[in-house]
């Protein structure tokens, strides 16, 4: 059974921001209308306040109201559920602007709704309530709908890179603990429990955040597993340095396929192996993770190998920015007989 709360496609304006975003329309149409040089009347303060009272007056009523009607409308057919949240707002600004000329007209006022006719007052106010919802609405509901497709697509990237887990790496590592398991048990059981927890993390990847210190739990499980089948050709260095912030949310899978990338690309490619080195500082508000390791000319390297690992670092870098935003970097680079990717988080 699907979730109702997945069919609510009338945009949701009980957060904040977007009564807030209301209520500042309301009041850019009353700016407008009084600068508007038409030389029918000249505004005063008190008739400028009036107006944004009133403005302010309706742009809440409204906004309430299609707050409280959103699951009702969204019932309906997107153009006619539209439609009537549209005409919602007008008959909603068509009563209030009534009853305020209706006061105006009792109390023998002058003002900027005395001076109007009713009819011409409530149905202006009406209409031009209507428009502005109708736009507002058209807009929170594209960005709404933006916002839904970036966060589909970035899950739809974790679930890919989870595709990097390669069934030979799989096989290997089974291969890797039946040879161990009558010779070396403990070793062997070691292994099947660092597998076990890089596939429970990699069926996870698109489900939540994870942290820093899992990140390099789980990056260490890959390394250990590694180490077994590779032996002396693969050395690691860790390089902690003090006050790292171990609960930092990340999302899943960002450092073990970078990781996997040094041994596949680089150690595995190198018959004396090489040392990887993974070090992580925090200066400022800024995290720096880099990852380095002995690795071929990449001009060199067969083209396949090329695009996976480039794959890789887009796919991390698009999930970065989109947790992140623009402060996180993610820069990768071959010099002089090294490959060295760099990773730079905003901590907050």
């Amino acid at each position: 059974m699907n979730d109702p709360r997945q069919q609510l496609w009338l945009p949701e304006l009980c957060r904040l921001p977007r009564l807030g975003a209301m209520l500042g329309l309301a009041e850019l149409v009353v700016v407008v209308v009084a600068l508007s040089p038409d030389g029918s009347r000249q505004w005063s303060v008190p008739d400028f306040l009036s107006a944004s009272g009133l403005a302010l007056w309706l742009a809440l009523a409204v906004t309430v109201s299609l707050c409280a009607a959103r699951a009702t409308l969204s019932r309906l057919p997107e153009a006619l559920g539209s439609a009537l949240a549209v005409a919602m707002a007008a008959l909603i600004a068509a009563a209030c602007t009534g009853i305020v000329h209706a006061l105006y007209a009792v109390l023998d006022a002058r003002g900027f709704a005395g001076d109007v006719g009713f009819w011409r007052f409530t149905l202006g106010c009406a209409t031009v309530t209507a428009l502005i919802v109708a736009l507002a609405l058209r807009y929170f509901y594209v960005s709404d709908r933006w916002s839904a497709q970036t966060v589909a697509n970035a899950r739809a990237q974790a679930d890919a890179l989870q595709a990097r887990i390669r069934p030979h790496f799989l096989f290997n590592s089974m291969n890797l603990i039946a040879s161990l398991v009558r010779r070396d048990p403990e070793v062997a059981e070691r292994a099947v429990l660092d597998l076990s927890d890089l596939f429970r993390a990699a069926l996870g990847a698109g489900e939540g955040d994870s942290t820093l210190q899992a990140e390099c739990e789980l990056a260490e499980a890959y390394l250990s597993i590694e180490s077994l089948r590779l032996g002396e050709r693969l050395q690691v260095e860790w390089q902690r340095a003090a006050g790292l912030p171990w609960t930092l949310p990340m999302p899943r899978l960002v450092l073990q396929p970078l990781v996997e990338n040094a041994v596949l690309h680089g150690i595995s490619r190198l018959p004396a192996g090489g040392t990887i080195v993974i070090a992580l500082s925090f200066e400022g508000a800024q995290l720096h993770i880099r990852i380095q390791n002995p690795a071929p000319d990449p001009d060199v390297r067969a083209l396949p190998l090329m695009q996976g690992a480039g794959h890789a670092q887009r796919n991390i870098a698009h999930r970065l920015a989109w947790r992140f935003g623009p402060a996180a970097r993610m820069t990768g680079a071959w010099n002089d007989g090294y490959y060295a990717c760099d990773i730079f988080v905003p901590v907050q």
